[in-house]
């Protein structure tokens, strides 16, 4: 205080006339300052650009999505070509001289060349090694992660199709319709998913359109559960009230005004049914109700190396790694577009 005395009385000392006073405004001044107006999609992408997690995870999905559309045209070897004199060779990748990794195994104690031994030519490796009917780990992996994707994408089609669908139908309609459809589904939720899977046995031979069917019967359900009670919220709103007494239809209101506010109620969902969908069929595979040799998937291959595990450790390590990465994946990048669609969800 003492210092700031003789500043204030050096100032009081100063004529009014040296002064000028400001014509101007300074309303520009504060719209420059003002931050920029966002969009609903604009904003949200802003949040999750700050779940590091999130964005990282999204990054390893879409090169695993990549990497599997690409090899479906270049691949390594042709995944279901048997070559019995290459069985069982381990993984060996050029410059790297680690056991494990160069093509080396321990055989009766001793480590052994095993590429050597089967008079595998310098120029041809294989980076994740070979199964027990000489096919190509790395080849089937690229297979079995497609197919798993492609389920797992089917099931999240069949949630928008038929589980929007009917939770839209049953919120909007209410009374004695909606009731009638919620003991519908109860039945259905009520019928465990792999005596489903057994059911399509009956129709379909083990495979794809077998796994798909009993998705389509069953996996839909949470989806119509939340897309209901969201529109049970939302039907009674202003803007809705008002959509009908200007006599907009049903489908215009759920279409125009109630689908586009849960939006990301729907995207959340299924993201976090995605991941549900690949371990569905990994399991179905694992058990032998799934996709049926030679065709590949993740639960196959799981299958393949769990019975040699002790000796032969990198068939069960790939894609049990594999499967591992891509449901944690999914699941973050889930939890990070729910923060970033409703951030008040962290409170």
């Amino acid at each position: 205080m003492e210092n700031a005395k003789p500043k204030y009385d050096t100032i009081a000392k100063i004529p009014a006339s040296e002064f000028e006073l400001y014509h101007g405004s300074t309303i520009k001044e504060r719209e420059m300052i003002a931050a920029p107006s966002l969009t609903f999609l604009q904003d949200s992408w802003r949040r999750l650009r700050k779940n590091k997690a999130a964005v990282v995870c999204m990054a390893i999905l879409l090169v695993i999505i990549v990497i599997s559309i690409i090899s479906i045209f270049f691949s390594p070897h042709n995944p279901t070509k048997q070559n019995v004199a290459y069985m069982n060779l381990p993984p060996r990748i050029p410059g790297i001289d680690i056991n494990g990794l160069n093509g080396k195994a321990m055989v009766g104690g001793q480590l052994v060349d095993k590429y050597a031994a089967a008079n595998v030519p310098d120029n041809l490796n294989y980076y994740f090694g070979t199964d027990g009917l000489g096919r190509d780990v790395l080849s089937r992996l690229l297979m079995g992660t497609r197919v798993s994707l492609l389920i797992a994408f089917i099931a999240a089609m069949f949630d928008i199709i038929f589980g929007v669908t009917y939770g839209l139908i049953s919120g909007l309609k209410g009374g004695t319709v909606d009731t009638l459809m919620q003991r519908i589904l109860e039945i259905l939720s009520g019928i465990p998913n792999l005596v489903v899977m057994i059911l399509m046995l009956v129709v379909f031979e083990p495979g794809i359109p077998s796994i798909i069917a009993a998705m389509a019967i069953t996996n839909w359900i949470p989806m119509a559960r939340i897309v209901r009670a969201q529109t049970l919220k939302l039907k009674d709103q202003e803007f809705v009230l008002a959509a009908q007494t200007l006599g907009e239809s049903n489908f215009k209101i759920a279409f125009k005004h109630i689908l586009p506010n849960i939006s990301s109620v729907i995207i959340v969902q299924m993201m976090f049914s995605i991941p549900t969908a690949i371990f569905f069929e990994a399991f179905l595979s694992f058990i032998g109700l799934g996709l049926t040799p030679p065709n590949a998937s993740l639960g196959t291959m799981l299958s393949d190396g769990y019975k040699t595990f002790q000796y032969l450790p990198y068939l069960l390590w790939v894609p049990a790694i594999t499967l591992s990465v891509i449901m944690i994946a999914f699941n973050l990048l889930a939890d990070g577009l729910r923060d970033a669609f409703d951030p008040k969800m962290k409170e």
